[in-house]
């Protein structure tokens, strides 16, 4: 009985999710189209009309391909569940691996299975994006060589860290006890702080090159913005993405005394260098405000009840069943676990998504503030728009797919905020 009403549930909101998912993008689709052919007049001395067309029609060619790949994706995680995939999956591992390798090398080549297939059904819609999408419009600069040797770092990272990190949490879900999802939160957790500290000096140099800016000026005015934001870091970098893609970026990386900050060389060909220090001046902004500290401790929280949740639910026989799958008697059932929660987890955390988007947008609208106050708030705006332009960001969003998915403000929110800063 409770499966069954574990089956009903899952189908209705799955098929509520990919109904909002459709009007939501149809809207934006539609929205985007209507507007193409005129400049926004709040634009129309700054961005060229061409630009404008080519940020429109960059906007639906994402949004039709996104259709697709939400069709693809919601029959897949039908294919998962409902239809026997990964129950098929699962028995054939645990014929073939159980009686060789015990619990943890059959749990862990269930693991390694599901990834697997997963990317191989995800490849050519990630194909078709780089390859077609990003190409057609200019901004792929990546070569099939790179993508190969991106893909099978990747796979070398995924081993290296995934696997012992995915076996402790089973070793812990299987001994020690009831209360196991506390400490598997705690592993998980220590896990993801030790990837902030290790990622900028480990994992991100394997994927591009980080040389110390070199720019004296730039230099000069960056750490004289930082002392007076009070903010320290072990470097300025500048990263090699234009090797990758023309989109231009900036951001800080790491944690505590390890904090890195990384320039884009596609950032800093397009800014100058009062534009720079103020979109530095945001990214300072998100730390003065504790942005980075809160979202840490939100991640912390719902980790924490994930893991509660999936503690109750690994040990409900309806849990398996109601999803399509025949939890084993012979075999630990702790991956399966972990693979259904995280299969069915987005379809129900999509319905709360827009609340995180309008706490997310509030932070950049904080930010900037910040911004205004500590660097030019005419070179933020301008910086913006460049910005805007050269990553084709459509300067006529849908306003209810604005609340429902986006995690910064449109464009003419953010010039009309800072226009009402203090000079």
């Amino acid at each position: 009985m409770q499966a069954s009403i574990l089956t009903l549930v899952f189908i209705a909101a799955l098929l509520g999710a990919m109904a909002l998912k459709y009007w939501l993008a149809t809207r934006q689709m539609r929205h985007v189209a209507l507007h193409r052919n005129a400049v926004p007049a709040t634009f129309a001395a700054t961005i060229p009309l061409a630009a404008h067309q080519k940020a429109a029609d960059y906007t639906l060619a994402k949004g039709r391909f996104g259709l697709l790949s939400t069709a693809f994706g919601a029959a897949v995680l039908l294919g998962w569940t409902l239809l026997g995939g990964l129950d098929a999956v699962n028995g054939a591992v645990r014929e073939v691996v159980h009686p060789r390798l015990g619990d943890m090398g059959y749990q862990l080549a269930l693991l390694a299975a599901f990834a697997a297939i997963g990317g191989l059904l995800d490849l050519p819609f990630d194909l078709y994006s780089t390859f077609r999408i990003e190409q057609r419009f200019g901004f792929n600069r990546m070569t099939w060589k790179l993508y190969l040797a991106d893909a099978m770092k990747n796979l070398l990272v995924g081993v290296i860290i995934g696997l012992p990190i995915a076996a402790l949490i089973l070793w812990i879900m299987g001994a020690t006890g009831p209360l196991w999802w506390l400490w598997a939160w705690g592993a998980w957790m220590g896990f993801n702080l030790l990837i902030l500290v290790l990622y900028p000096t480990v994992i991100a140099p394997l994927f591009n090159k980080f040389e110390p800016l070199a720019d004296e000026s730039l230099r000069a005015r960056v750490q004289a913005l930082m002392a007076r934001c009070g903010f320290t870091a072990k470097g300025l970098f500048v990263m090699d993405g234009s090797k990758r893609s023309a989109h231009a970026n900036a951001y800080f990386t790491g944690f505590g005394a390890a904090k890195r900050v990384v320039f884009f060389d596609t950032l800093l060909n397009k800014l100058s260098p009062g534009e720079v220090e103020a979109v530095l001046a945001h990214e300072l902004g998100h730390f003065k405000h504790r942005h980075v500290i809160k979202r840490i401790a939100a991640m912390f929280g719902l980790s924490l009840a994930g893991f509660a949740l999936l503690g109750w639910l690994s040990g409900q026989a309806w849990f398996y069943q109601g999803l399509g799958v025949q939890p084993g008697i012979g075999a630990p059932n702790d991956a399966l676990a972990l693979l259904l929660f995280l299969l069915v987890t987005p379809v129900f955390g999509f319905f709360v998504s827009p609340l995180l988007a309008q706490l997310s947008r509030r932070h950049e609208f904080q930010a900037d503030a910040y911004a205004c106050a500590q660097a030019s708030g005419v070179d933020l705006s301008s910086a913006l728009l460049k910005l805007h332009e050269d990553n084709a960001a459509t300067l006529t969003p849908d306003p209810v797919y604005v609340k429902f998915y986006y995690s910064h403000p449109p464009a003419s929110e953010r010039l009309a905020a800072m226009r009402h800063q203090p000079a």
